[in-house]
Order: C-alpha cells, then structure tokens, then sequence
C-alpha cells in the first residue's frame, strides 16, 4: 500500500512508481561487496520498501514498511530481529516513540532489550541463500528533545527512528543495549526505498538520491532511493538550502534552520564540499552521489548517517569534517559499532586532524591511560561505564594512527587505507582485520606498536 494521501488516485501511484525507477536507475546498481566476512553475518542483502505520511509539522509519522532478506548463513535463519532504536532513551515508558504492529511474514514476540528488540519468528527454517519478507505497519513520533532522534524549535531528527534488521554472525545475535554516549548500531549494507509523504511547507532532507514532487493540495512526497548503505535517515522543517557539486561529481545539498550562524554555514558548506572529494581521493570515491548536511544552532555537536549529517554549527563552523569521514569509516566499510568504537571514531578524528593539517607529534603519551583496563579496543560496554574516558576514542585514538602514518611513512599508510577501504567496501572490517592490513604494508613487526596504543 502507498500512502500518498488519504486515497492515492492510480495516477498517482502509478507516477511514484515511475519515479522511485528513475531514481533507483539514476543511482546505478552499487558494485557488490568485494569481501564476504567469514562469520556469514546475516540476513544479508536487505531491502527496505518504506511508505510514510507526517502530520503537519513532521512530528509524527505512520505507514508501512517492508523488508526482504536472504540467509547467507550455512545455519538456517529461524528468525529475524528489528530493532526499534528510537525506543533506546525512553527504556519502554509509555508511550513509546517508535511502534510496530501488524506484522506479517512472521510471528512478532514482545519487545525485549528495553523494547529496542522485536523478534519475528518465520514460519519455516530458512535455509542458506533463500530469500524471505517481513512487514509491519510503523508509527514514529518524534520526541521532546534536541538529539539525533528529537526535534529543535520547528526542526525534527528522524535519525536511528526508522526499524532495521538486527545481525547475525559467528557470535550470535547482536541485542546490544542502546547507548547515548557513542552507537550501538550494527547493521549490513542494505537497499532503501522511501517515499515520506509530508507538507509542501517542509523540506526533508534524507539519506539517498531524492527528489520532491506534488501529492496534492498542500502536499509534496520526498523520494528516496540508498543503495548499500546501514540506515536510513531524514529530517524535515521549513530549512533554507542550497545545492552545489563538487569537482569530483558528487552533490552536496546544504539545510540549515534561520538564526543558524550565516558565517558557520558558509565554513560548513565550504570545508563539506572539500572534504567529501578529499577523502574520495584517499579512501574510495564516494559511491552515494547526494550528501546532505543538516545545520542548525543548538543541536549538540553531530551525527552521522549514511549520505546525511546532523551538525550543530555556530561561528567556528561544525564538526562537518570529522562526520564526513564516517561516510567511509562505518558507512562504506563497516563495523559493530558497540562492540569495537574505536575503528569508526578514532578513523573519522584522524582523517579530520588530517584535513586540517594539525599538529599529532607527541600528541598522546602512554602515562595518560587512566589504568590498565583502558585500552582504545574496549567495547560501548566499558565506555558506557566510564563516560569520563570516552574521549580516549577520539585523542588516543587518532593520535595512534597518526603515529602509524610516522611509523609506515605517509606513502605507506596512505596505500594501507586505501587498500583496507578497499577489501571492506560494503562489507565489515574487525580490529584483527585492521592490524593484518597494517601489517601487509610493512617488515617492521608491529606488535610492540599494538601494545603501546593498547590496541588489543
């Protein structure tokens, strides 16, 4: 069903039909993964076919939502997890932002993991290489507060509110708490297709290729289309934008709220443009197409989510650099974000430090470990216990790599990156994976290395 208005005429669903191809053709069909990870993390290959409708200021929206996968797992696929991570703050009080009901594919549990995890269960085993489908119906309100799923002023963030697969690898299902000091999120290169239904006066930026067209009197509909990327999402507000692309060929859509520092957008506009092609040159173009960058005054730092960023931006620009490097360093090449943090933080603050050209000799030393139990590998487990050491993830962490740019040499780690970027692409890279890479490119014996930056 397509929620276009209260009754959609066929016209208009046969137009939304026709656009979501041209869109999808537009976007290319993205290259397969070129590494499959040996623990068959699955369900693989995801498509998301998501219909929206918001209400007049984009604080609530309904509609449904599909998803197909495949079991690329030797062990059958028995069962499926979504998971609600717009539910992670309230820890089930009612009434809960984020609600699915309706479910067909499967028989739906109740709610677990502080009502972030929904278990379907198949109606039969799914063996290796098959395909299946799960639906729901979906309600999203967007909550009273200023984070990446919550709102500012007349401004809402959708990010981690749409529902998505949960993974399966070699240790199990991932059901890992939500966080609000770092993520939690891991999830599998998957393909979306949204079409969000909404009021001509707001502008919804999101995640993919999208374009806006008329849904009737007062209405407009956003579509979307994300090839391989982890999530999906969007915002929506009466922003002002401007559009430009970059040398390289990539579009970049800038929004930002009134009363946004004039001078912090142009900084923002000007270090995001540069930033997606340099990083393009040092990683792997960037294979989105469409970046949007989200501005306003009050939202606290940034976020980062596939071809979007939330940014809070004052005179002295953003935090645009840093969450433009995470389109690599957790978009395109992948990670558990709760179980190893540091290979997407510590990666994005060492490209950022890089951009900028700062100063990283004698950056860390090894006296400034707190203890012994600290090391940069720890999981959200440790770091949500010891908030006041999460910072680690982004000094320690880039001053790390940035001593093994000295210890490899510039040319070395510059191949290092590009290669590891490259055997990653789509897929998801461990710490274990990183250290061989390093040592790939290198006689040296790195071990001594690994332990002095207590990369364990």
């Amino acid at each position: 069903m397509l929620s276009i208005a209260a009754r959609p005429s066929s016209a208009v669903v046969r137009l939304l039909v026709v656009l979501l191809a041209l869109l999808a053709a537009q976007g290319g069909i993205a290259p397969a993964a070129r590494a499959v990870d040996a623990s068959a993390a699955t369900p693989d290959r995801p498509r998301y076919d998501v219909t929206l409708r918001g209400d007049a200021d984009g604080s609530h929206w309904t509609g449904r939502q599909r998803v197909s996968f495949r079991n690329s797992s030797d062990r059958a696929l028995r069962e499926v997890y979504v998971r609600l991570w717009g539910n992670g703050t309230d820890q089930c009080r009612a009434p809960l932002p984020v609600k699915v009901s309706d479910v067909r594919g499967g028989t739906a549990a109740p709610l677990t993991v502080n009502c972030t995890a929904l278990r379907i269960a198949l109606p039969r085993p799914l063996a290796r290489g098959e395909r299946a489908a799960v639906s729901f119906d979906v309600s999203i309100t967007v909550p009273e507060r200023n984070q990446r799923f919550g709102r500012e002023g007349a401004f809402r963030f959708l990010g981690n509110a749409l529902p998505v697969l949960a993974v399966r690898d070699d240790k199990g299902w991932h059901l890992d708490p939500y966080v609000s000091t770092g993520e939690s999120f891991y999830t599998l290169a998957s393909d979306f297709r949204v079409a969000l239904n909404h009021p001509s006066a707001l502008k919804v930026p999101a995640t993919g290729r999208s374009r806006t067209v008329p849904a009737g009197p007062g209405r407009s509909v956003t579509l979307s289309v994300a090839h391989r990327v982890r999530d999906f999402a969007w915002a929506a507000g009466p922003f002002r934008s401007a559009e430009e692309t970059t040398p390289d060929g990539v579009r970049v859509r800038s929004y930002w709220a009134p009363g946004t520092s004039a001078a912090g957008v142009r900084l923002t506009r000007r270090d995001g443009v540069a930033a997606v092609d340099r990083f393009g040159e040092e990683f792997g173009r960037y294979p989105y197409g469409e970046i949007d960058l989200v501005m306003t005054r009050g939202f606290g730092g940034g976020m980062e989510y596939p071809g979007l960023v939330l940014l809070g931006t004052t005179d002295e620009g953003s935090a645009v650099v840093h969450e433009v490097a995470h389109q690599w360093w957790y978009g395109v090449v992948g990670n558990d974000e709760y179980g190893a943090p540091w290979l997407d933080e510590s990666f994005a603050q060492y490209a950022n430090a890089r951009f900028y050209a700062w100063d990283t000799r004698d950056c860390w030393s090894e006296e400034e470990w707190p203890d012994e139990s600290a090391a940069l590998t720890n999981s959200m487990r440790y770091w949500s216990a010891h908030p006041g050491e999460y910072h680690l993830i982004y000094t320690a962490g880039s001053c790390a790599l940035a001593e093994l740019e000295r210890t490899l040499g510039a040319g070395g780690m510059a191949r290092l990156l590009k290669r590891y970027a490259h055997d990653h692409w789509y897929g998801v890279s461990t710490t274990a994976d990183f250290k061989r890479a390093a040592q790939a490119v290198t006689e040296k014996d790195l071990n001594s290395f690994w332990r002095k930056h207590r990369i364990r």
